[in-house]
């Protein structure tokens, strides 16, 4: 059980910022990657959240032997070509990471309020928040639990 939690964490966590494919002219316009802080303050962010992660007890369980440095690296990476930054995904999709790990909305809630306390805590401004997490809620569907 605890190896299917640590695949549903990194999968999670890839999932709520998978875009793989952007188009050019989105990475174009980079301001809202700038309002993230670039390279750096995503990475700080990612820091931040996944403290948060492991200290909340609703999303804590999920990450039981988890990859954690690859996931942040995988995260950092999402980040940036959701927020129109210079960079290229490489992980998997949301579909294939989260098949059968049991995620429901209570998950995918707490997962989405601890990215919003990283973003607090780091000064994102809060018009800025919304919009990354209004890329990000139309994943839900590819990492719900269908079974």
């Amino acid at each position: 059980m605890k190896l299917r939690h640590a695949a549903l964490a990194a999968s999670l966590i890839a999932a709520c910022m998978s875009t793989a494919f952007v188009s050019a002219d989105a990475r174009a316009d980079d301001a809202l990657y700038r309002q993230f802080g670039e390279q750096p303050g995503l990475t700080k962010i990612v820091d931040d959240f996944y403290d948060t992660l492991l200290a909340d007890p609703r999303t804590a369980p999920y990450f039981e032997n988890a990859p954690i440095k690859r996931i942040k690296t995988k995260l950092v990476e999402q980040l940036c070509v959701l927020l129109g930054g210079p960079c290229v995904y490489t992980g998997r999709t949301m579909k294939r990471s989260h098949e059968g790990h049991a995620i429901d909305r209570a998950a995918f809630d707490a997962l989405v309020e601890d990215l919003q306390s990283a973003m607090d805590r780091n000064g994102v401004p809060f018009h800025a928040q919304n919009k990354l997490l209004a890329k990000l809620a139309p994943m839900y569907r590819d990492i719900q639990d269908r079974e």
